[in-house]
């Protein structure tokens, strides 16, 4: 349902949407169940000419099961819930896969700053290749982040790879995607960090093999 409005261009996109649509039909079908009865109660006890009010307890067993039977489901489509999410958050942030290549991503009033390794594979080397709003990645290929602010708390946030991770002062924060789909994407700072918040927009570049390789060799020259 949420990628008809939002592409999805990581290996886990799917698998959050698929979470978020989850949550909002057992959310949606609970709330339109519960609003359906309590009109449905207004109207079949609204007052009348002649018809003299009740006093319910709700202490006998004929009436407490409407509300005990309920609970009931409710609790297991929470259960089912939790089951889902922690499936997601396993895949997203514990089962890391082994990164292809890294990149460090550093968030400041009011820019992001980019860094690839080189032609030596390393980062924190004199052939790093560093860029300023525009991050370059290659298709298929898994990308490990390190993630740091050199001043306040930023949110990295990607939407077509369904991936946000504050980036807080102090911390070097990691995380990993994998691009699936070719283009040029938004990347947004989701935490209020000063006068220039609005002003802090980056783009992700995916590109095919042969592009990014092009990319990498035009920037070392």
């Amino acid at each position: 349902m949420i990628a008809y409005l939002v592409p999805q261009a990581s290996s886990y996109a799917g698998h959050i949407d698929w979470l978020f649509t989850l949550i909002l039909v057992t959310v949606g079908f609970w709330f339109l169940l519960a609003e359906g009865a309590f009109f449905w109660l207004c109207f079949r006890f609204r007052r009348r000419d002649g018809v003299a009010g009740q006093y319910v307890t709700g202490t006998r067993k004929e009436e407490k099961r409407w509300i005990s039977w309920p609970h009931y489901l409710v609790i297991a489509c929470d259960v089912v819930l939790i089951v889902a999410t922690v499936y997601v958050w396993l895949e997203v942030k514990q089962n890391i896969p082994p990164a292809d290549e890294r990149v460090r991503i550093v968030a400041q009033q009011w820019a992001w700053v980019f860094v690839h390794a080189g032609a030596d594979g390393k980062l924190g080397t004199p052939d790093d290749i560093v860029t300023v709003d525009e991050l370059h990645v290659q298709l298929d290929r898994v990308y490990q982040f390190e993630l740091m602010s050199k001043d306040v708390l930023h949110s990295f946030s990607v939407p077509v790879f369904r991936l946000k991770q504050d980036a807080v002062p102090g911390r070097t924060i990691s995380g990993w995607f994998k691009p699936t789909q070719r283009g040029r994407f938004d990347i947004q700072c989701a935490e209020i960090c000063g006068l220039g918040h609005a002003l802090m927009p980056g783009h992700v570049v995916i590109e095919s093999q042969e592009e990014h390789q092009a990319w990498m060799r035009a920037q070392r020259t």
